[in-house]
C-alpha cells in the first residue's frame, strides 16, 4: 500500500502558489498562522530552507495522561502456582532427580524398545520374588529398553532439532537382533537407585554402532555423550539406595539359575532392534531403522 502524502508540492513556478504548498504552509497550518506570516526572507538561508521567524515558537505538545494498566495484564505473566512442579519424592517411589527441574528444560533420553512377549512378565515375577529372599524389594520395570545415551536436558525449542538430526544420522542403519541373558546389577551414577538387569551378551557392535551416531547428535548440541565402555543391558527391576551388597554372588547366581532354566528363556531374551526412540519430557519420538 502507496504511503500517504502529508504535504503536496505545487508544479507552478508562482512564487505565491509555492508559498502556499510548501513547507512553510504546514508550519503555518500547525502554529494557526499563514504561511506568509510566518517567513522571514531575510533569515532563510540556502541551506537551510523556510524557517519560522526567531519571534515565533511552536507551543509544547500537550501531554496526553497514561490510562491505567488493566489488573489482568499485570498479573498475565505471574507463575501459576498449579503449574510448579511437585518435588515430594514419595510420590515418585522414592526417585531423587538427577538435575533440578527449570521450566522450559525438558529431560532427554534415546533408547531402543524391547516389547516383552507373553511370557516374559513371569519370568521378571520370578526374579523380584527370589530377590527379596535377600532383602532386596524390587519394583518392576514400567518398560523394557536398552539405554543408547544417558538423561540430558534438552531446551524445549531444541527437541525438533535433535530428533530430526537423530533421523539423518540413524537412516543407514539396518535392523539387528540382539541377546540379553546375563543378569547383573547396576547403581546410577549418584549410587541412589539399583537395578537388576540382562547384560547384552550378543549384539553389542551394532548397538555401539547405535551409540556413536547418538553422540554425534549429542555433540552438536553440546551435551554429554554415553559412557565410554557401556554395558548394554535390559533393567528388569529397581529399588532405592545401593543394594549391590544384598544382591551379592550368592544371590545373583541363584538369579541366573533361574533365568537359564526358564521356560524358552532363548527366545524371550532375543530382542529384536527394529526402532530407536527419544523421549522428551512425556513427548516421544519414533524414528525406525531400515
Amino acid at each position: 500500500m502507496s504511503a500517504e502524502v502529508l504535504v503536496e508540492y505545487s508544479s507552478s513556478s508562482s512564487e505565491d502558489e509555492s508559498s502556499l504548498t510548501g513547507p512553510s504552509c504546514f508550519l503555518g497550518v500547525l502554529s494557526g498562522r499563514s504561511s506568509k506570516d510566518d517567513v522571514n526572507p531575510e533569515k532563510t538561508s540556502p541551506a537551510e530552507g523556510v524557517q519560522v521567524r526567531s519571534s515565533e515558537v511552536l507551543p509544547p505538545p500537550r501531554e496526553v495522561p497514561r490510562l491505567p494498566v488493566p489488573e489482568s495484564v499485570l498479573h498475565m505473566f505471574q507463575d501459576n502456582p498449579e503449574d510448579q512442579i511437585n518435588e515430594d519424592v514419595n510420590k515418585h517411589g522414592g526417585r531423587v532427580r538427577s538435575f533440578p527441574h527449570e521450566r522450559g528444560n525438558w529431560a532427554t533420553h534415546v533408547y531402543t524398545p524391547y516389547e516383552p512377549v507373553e511370557e516374559f512378565p513371569e519370568l521378571v515375577d520370578m526374579l523380584v520374588s527370589n530377590a527379596y529372599k535377600y532383602g532386596v524389594v524390587l519394583t518392576k520395570m514400567e518398560e523394557f529398553h536398552i539405554s543408547l545415551s544417558r538423561t540430558v536436558v534438552l531446551r524445549h525449542h531444541w527437541i525438533s532439532l535433535f530428533v530430526q538430526s537423530l533421523r539423518d544420522k540413524l537412516l543407514p542403519t539396518h535392523r539387528f537382533f540382539c541377546v540379553t541373558n546375563q543378569l547383573k546389577v547396576y547403581t546410577n551414577e549418584e549410587r541412589n537407585r539399583t537395578f537388576l538387569g540382562l547384560e547384552v551378551s550378543s549384539g553389542y557392535a551394532e548397538l555401539q554402532d547405535l551409540v556413536w551416531e547418538v553422540d554425534r547428535v549429542l555433540q552438536e548440541f553440546d551435551l554429554e555423550t554415553f559412557y565410554e565402555n557401556p554395558s548394554f543391558h535390559l533393567s528388569l527391576g529397581w529399588c532405592v539406595g545401593d543394594a549391590t551388597e544384598k544382591l551379592n554372588a550368592k544371590c545373583l547366581q541363584e538369579l541366573q539359575e533361574a533365568v537359564d532354566g526358564f521356560e524358552d528363556s532363548a527366545i524371550l531374551l532375543r530382542l529384536h532392534v527394529e526402532e530407536v526412540r527419544c523421549k522428551a519430557g512425556n513427548k516421544i519420538f519414533s524414528i525406525p531403522l531400515r
